[in-house]
């Protein structure tokens, strides 16, 4: 059986039907959009072919093998950081080395020291300029946290860091009885601050950095029992999550003089995670810049041990 041509006046009707159904489709779209930003406004709704940058803005961590190892060159600006390890694995001090980046940038910082610890001669040593740095030392989980939401609705605050989850403990908890059970409070504390503060902290750009401790969870007999405080809302609000491990220390004749550490990026948002890199954390001087050098030029043929 033979089969003749389409007509042409049917290919035609074809075309010009789907053109009007694309024509109709466009403008139904642009009355939403138009509606849309009557209603929020001409930034709630564009898209990435509209001016919008595509290079993500970043701020150094201080460490150049840590810096490519999140796949950016640092710190992505607007989300939200968790750097957590045991007790002297150096959390604190990379935290320090960033807000000293920022600062080196022009930027302002904020440090919400919630357990009441920090070393300000230690900050300084690291480069840190306490002159510009802003200090909070909160009572309570809730003020600090609303101490950071101010601070990120300002939209000028370039990093603030919290140090640590831990130690934000719930204003019941802090008034209650010693002995008393807070089951879960902590967690929904953290659950709702971190809900209000991820819209905010995309928009003003700030890096929110929350150091946080590990536990270890009783009675696990199989996998992982390593665990951090807080419940899971921060897990899953992170952009970056940094695992840091003291492996070896580092001595002078019989002095120890620092510590050889490894950094995990468990997880990565704006780049491939899983990628670790090695550094050596000096006391009174953090990162070794020196040993990172020497240590990239052993790895790449151009320095021999």
């Amino acid at each position: 059986m033979a089969f003749g041509k389409p007509k042409k006046e049917k290919i035609l009707k074809t075309v010009t039907v789907a053109s009007a159904d694309k024509s109709e489709r466009q403008r139904s779209i642009d009355q939403a959009l138009k509606e849309i930003r009557t209603k929020f406004g001409d930034e709630a709704i564009t898209t990435f072919g509209a001016g919008a940058p595509q290079k993500i803005p970043v701020v150094p961590t201080g460490s150049i093998g840590l810096d490519a190892a999140l796949g950016v060159g640092g710190l992505p600006r607007g989300r939200i950081i968790e750097i957590f390890g045991p007790e002297s694995s150096g959390k604190t001090t990379l935290a320090l080395h960033v807000v000293a980046e920022a600062q080196k940038a022009g930027g302002i910082a904020a440090f919400v020291d919630a357990e009441h610890a920090l070393d300000p001669e230690y900050a300084r040593r690291i480069g840190v300029k306490l002159q510009e740095l802003l200090i909070s030392q909160p009572d309570t989980g809730e003020q600090a946290l609303d101490i950071v939401e101010s601070l990120v609705r300002s939209g000028n605050v370039d990093i603030i860091v919290i140090d640590s989850v831990a130690a934000l403990t719930p204003k019941d908890e802090i008034e209650g009885e010693m002995g008393q059970q807070h089951v879960g409070k902590q967690a929904r504390l953290m659950s709702q601050a971190l809900r209000k503060l991820t819209a905010i902290v995309a928009r003003s750009k700030t890096i929110v950095v929350f150091i946080n401790q590990i536990r270890m969870q009783i009675g696990v007999m199989f996998g992982n029992p390593e665990t951090t405080p807080g419940g899971k809302a921060l897990k899953f609000y992170t952009s970056v999550r940094l695992d840091i491990r003291r492996i070896a220390s580092i001595k002078k004749g019989e002095e120890v003089v620092g510590g050889r550490v490894r950094v995990k990026v468990v997880k990565n948002k704006v780049a491939a995670p899983f990628k670790t890199t090695e550094f050596d954390l000096l006391y009174n001087e953090g990162i070794s810049r020196e040993g990172e050098l020497i240590a990239l030029g052993e790895k790449f043929g151009l320095v021999e041990k």
